[in-house]
């Protein structure tokens, strides 16, 4: 006798699970937690086999006899629904978007959560839409070229460079996982417009820098950003680094700031000498924001680090262009003179944190010239201060004499 929804739903578990049936192979399974499971048993090529059509009441009655229907129309045709669904389901698998997020979830230990949303913010804004439903392999130049045309029209070409580069990496992930033949990015090489390059705005004539540092000593906003700002200049690291800056990894008995390698771009550890006008700094800086794990947080958030554009909004504040000055320039800024007072270009490579091509060398430079990094920023501390003495004397005079 068919089932009804008045004997399904009357039906109780029972300590085992046990059979309702409806006909045509289609029964439900009653489990002793009291979840009924809708099955389908057939035989294909005289094996006897069973499929699931999903739960009650997600799956009502009538909607389990449709799903009856479709499979008993398979087996009419000589196909297997169970072996239909996986192929359905294996064919999914390697549609792009899906490789795509499986290669950002396996990066999550080697790059930074700010680079890998930017990459998914990049693939889901030009790729996803137009060829992250096709599976991988079907893909051809072609059909990635006409997604980065569309963010060429926008005018931002480095933009398309990088999600072009972006899918490199998905396909070529796609190869290891046997996805795909071969890497399609590979062949648009040379198909998309240049991309100028443009490097950080930084100051670098003395005087120039001796005024930065003076209208940085007058910026009034959130206390923890004007101690950010007046920092920047002394230890020269990369922004990223620096406004995630963590209290766990600053020393200030033994005047050192250890950032671990999984914050570093070179996913490198890099040790960070603190001068003593530093020291202080962080000293003043530790009674406001000390008791929470981070150094620079946001006001909305004490375990979230400062926007990354809250330096460069400061500066600009200060009346600095975009062209004149960024919060990366800082690190040009002392590049350019330190090698000017003659510090011997590999401590201040070490201290920029920069890729070593010659490993063997490089390993022997981190072990071994600390001490030397750590007598060239005193030195440049001193220097920062000079120049800042000296534009402050300069405009002490020309107010005197007016």
């Amino acid at each position: 006798m068919p089932l009804t929804d008045v004997a399904i739903k009357a039906a109780k578990p029972r300590d085992k699970p046990y059979k309702l049936f409806d006909g045509r192979g289609l029964h439900m399974v009653v489990v002793p937690s009291g979840g009924r499971w809708w099955r389908f048993r057939y035989n294909v090529d005289g094996r006897e086999k069973l499929i699931s059509l999903g739960t009650y009441p997600d799956v009502p009655l009538a909607a389990a006899r449709r799903k009856l229907d479709e499979a008993r129309q398979m087996v009419a045709g000589g196909s297997d629904p169970s072996a239909v669904r996986q192929a359905q389901k294996s064919a999914r698998q390697d549609v792009f978007q899906l490789v795509a997020e499986e290669w950002i979830a396996l990066q999550k230990n080697k790059l930074q959560p700010a680079t890998l949303a930017r990459i998914r913010d990049r693939l889901t804004s030009w790729i996803y839409p137009y060829v992250g439903s096709r599976p991988i392999a079907s893909i051809e130049a072609p059909d990635l070229l006409a997604c980065l045309r569309r963010v060429e029209s926008r005018g931002i070409h480095e933009t398309a460079h990088r999600t072009r580069a972006d899918c490199g990496r998905v396909f070529r992930h796609a190869i290891a996982c046997g996805l795909a033949k071969r890497d399609i990015s590979a062949d648009l090489r040379g198909a998309l417009a240049p991309v100028k390059t443009t490097h950080f705005a930084a100051i670098t004539h003395p005087l120039d820098v001796g005024a930065l540092l003076r209208a940085i000593d007058s910026y009034r906003g959130q206390p923890s950003v004007e101690i950010a700002l007046k920092i920047a200049p002394y230890i020269f690291v990369r922004p990223g680094e620096l406004r995630a800056a963590q209290w766990a990894e600053v020393d200030l008995d033994a005047t050192v700031w250890r950032i671990p390698a999984e914050r570093m771009k070179m996913r490198r550890a890099h040790i960070v000498p603190l001068a003593p006008q530093v020291v202080r700094l962080l000293g003043d800086l530790n009674h406001i924001t000390g008791s929470g794990k981070l150094l620079f947080p946001t006001l909305q958030d004490p375990n979230r680090p400062m926007s990354n554009n809250t330096l460069n909004a400061a500066l600009r504040r200060l009346g600095y262009t975009l062209d004149q000055m960024t919060a990366h320039g800082f690190r040009s800024m002392a590049s350019t003179l330190l090698n000017e007072k003659g510090w011997h270009p590999d401590l201040i490579e070490l201290q920029l944190a920069h890729k070593e091509r010659n490993e063997t060398r490089g390993a022997y430079n981190r072990a071994e010239r600390l001490s030397e990094r750590r007598k060239m920023m005193l030195d440049w501390a001193e220097h920062l201060d000079g120049l800042r003495a000296t534009v402050t004397k300069a405009v002490s005079v020309g107010s005197a004499r007016k």
